[in-house]
């Protein structure tokens, strides 16, 4: 695999339970969605619940148990019912952003905390996702999330004419269509809005599953 995902693996995969995109089961909670609707900081919302900044975000983030007590003081904080706070969604993690055409931004590297959103309808334990900036997918899609999960190093027959995530040799990790090159080992990449990329080399790519607006 290439450098993006090696260091990916390394510092993650093993601590994590898996290959690249391995989840963390926290507790689900729907505290960040209750307080964004709310137009609340973090401070605000610990204030509100009479706790630290730093003990809410670990809350928010599943980091920490919400206790009985601290589902009372949220739902009291956001004004909602108690069975509002308690998110029946299963989670994964937006681990980086893509742009168009440029090298992708992975939080691994910069240390940077995961987001956890939803799991989409068709994700399963390994799905993982990234943000897309920049129109390369089209300027509908700025700012949109997609989701894979199944990263094939080499790159399969079955991923042609599919739009993928992918990274290339030069370390460029794109959201493009897939297509056959003029030899093997080589492909096309198409977007909407950019000229292709042809003859590229690939260090691994993966079908997207599913694309979703951010809430």
């Amino acid at each position: 695999m290439g450098t993006l995902v090696n260091k990916f693996h390394t510092q993650y995969g093993a601590r994590q339970g898996g290959a690249f995109g391995a989840k963390v089961h926290r507790m689900a909670n729907n505290l960040k969605l209750l307080r964004t609707r709310s137009g609340m900081t973090f401070q605000q919302a610990a204030d509100r619940m009479m706790i630290s900044r730093s003990f809410y975000v670990k809350l928010e983030r599943g980091e920490r148990r919400l206790t009985e007590d601290y589902i009372v003081r949220a739902a009291r904080a956001f004004n909602v019912d108690e069975t509002d706070i308690i998110a029946e969604k299963k989670m994964t993690r937006i681990i980086g952003r893509v742009g168009a055409g440029a090298e992708a931004h992975f939080y691994a590297d910069a240390h940077e905390d995961y987001e956890e959103v939803p799991l989409p309808p068709n994700g399963n334990d390994d799905t993982v996702g990234l943000e897309i900036n920049g129109d390369s997918v089209g300027p509908f899609f700025h700012q949109w999330l997609v989701f894979y999960d199944d990263v094939r190093s080499p790159v399969t027959p079955d991923l042609m004419g599919q739009l993928c995530v992918v990274e290339t040799l030069e370390g460029k990790v794109l959201v493009k269509k897939l297509m056959r090159g003029s030899g093997p080992g080589r492909y096309h990449l198409l977007s909407q809005t950019e000229s292709p990329i042809e003859d590229a080399e690939l260090v691994w790519a993966a079908k997207v599953t599913a694309m979703t607006p951010r809430i």
